[in-house]
């Protein structure tokens, strides 16, 4: 049975670092379930705070995900067309993953600044808080999910 932990858990974890990157794929929660299976093993057993404060933090950071773009943009000055913008680019961008995903974010948030009478400053201000946001969220999440590995290798050890 621990064969079988250990395997879905590496593949969870690593699924996890890819979906931290590519959207549509929740990654800190894949790689926390797989955080769980690896503490049902016998050779492996995480203290309940450790699981809670995980469980926590991948909550916070999956929440803080899709409003991390939002509220930069919003800081720069943005109005709710270039966060509209923003938010069709990355769905757009989706089908060129992962560069994409940044470029739609980007040019999503100015092309809505612009149609919403924006300057073309303010319009690329917009565009870059927006494209800071979603770098930040997945900085965030690829930084949990390679944790979380960490964590699995450190288990053989």
């Amino acid at each position: 049975m621990d064969v079988f932990l250990y395997i879905a858990s590496a593949i969870l974890m690593l699924v996890g670092v890819v979906g931290s990157i590519v959207p549509g794929i929740p990654g800190p929660p894949l790689g926390y379930v797989g955080l769980l299976l690896l503490h049902f093993t016998d050779k492996v057993q995480y203290s309940a705070t450790l699981l809670i404060v995980w469980a926590v933090v991948v909550l916070g950071i999956t929440v803080a995900d899709y409003y991390l773009p939002v509220w930069t943009t919003k800081r720069a000055g943005g109005t709710e067309y270039g966060v509209k913008g923003s938010i069709i680019g990355m769905v757009a961008g989706m089908i060129f993953t992962p560069i994409g995903i940044v470029v739609g974010t980007l040019l999503g948030a100015v092309i809505g600044e612009m149609i919403g009478g924006s300057d073309f400053g303010g319009a690329v201000k917009s565009g870059m808080a927006a494209f800071i946001g979603t770098m930040l969220g997945t900085g965030v999440k690829l930084m949990v999910s390679v944790a979380f590995c960490m964590y699995y290798i450190m288990s053989f050890f």
